[in-house]
């Protein structure tokens, strides 16, 4: 039995080839960083130590579950777009704008950098965004917007652990 590839699909849609193209593109880009920001948040969960604890570990478990149902609802509507998602990690390391884990900080920092790393994700969603609404992709534009609330509330969550 022969292989087969993944490859663009004819869609018939109000939105056209080449917008559509552009709008997987950006949206390969977010599912990149949402799958490092996960494995980010992931491995703190695994190793946070000390009085914070608890509170981290539960909220990471919240928030990793999270991201990896809307890790596949972003890769579904790029599938739905016509094109196949991004594959790789190195492509998801060189097309993300949350840099990978290759130490363990302390509570207090994992904390820190995570929020940001939320805030830097809905911040590529906003560009994405503005494309989708660019091209009348109304559905995608629905999508990241809901994203991005639930990464700034991710944010807040974390930032309201240390008191700050």
């Amino acid at each position: 039995m022969a292989k087969q590839a993944t490859k663009e699909t004819e869609i018939k849609s109000a939105v056209n080839r080449d917008e559509r193209k552009a709008l997987s593109k950006r949206l390969g880009e977010v599912l990149a960083t949402s799958y490092v920001l996960y494995h980010k948040i992931h491995a703190y969960h695994w190793n946070v130590v000390g009085p914070l604890f608890y509170a981290v570990h539960k909220l990471t478990d919240e928030q990793y579950q999270d991201i990896a149902a809307a890790i596949d609802e972003i890769a579904e509507r790029v599938r739905a777009l016509g094109f196949p998602t991004p594959v790789g990690l190195t492509s998801y390391m060189e097309s993300s704008v949350v840099k990978d884990v290759s130490s363990l900080p302390s509570a207090e920092e994992m904390i820190k950098e995570l929020a940001a790393d939320h805030h830097k994700l809905s911040e590529q969603m906003r560009k994405a965004v503005e494309e989708a609404d660019k091209h009348d992709d109304v559905f995608t534009a629905d999508l990241l917007t809901s994203r991005i609330g639930a990464h700034e509330e991710a944010a807040w969550m974390l930032t309201s652990l240390l008191g700050k």
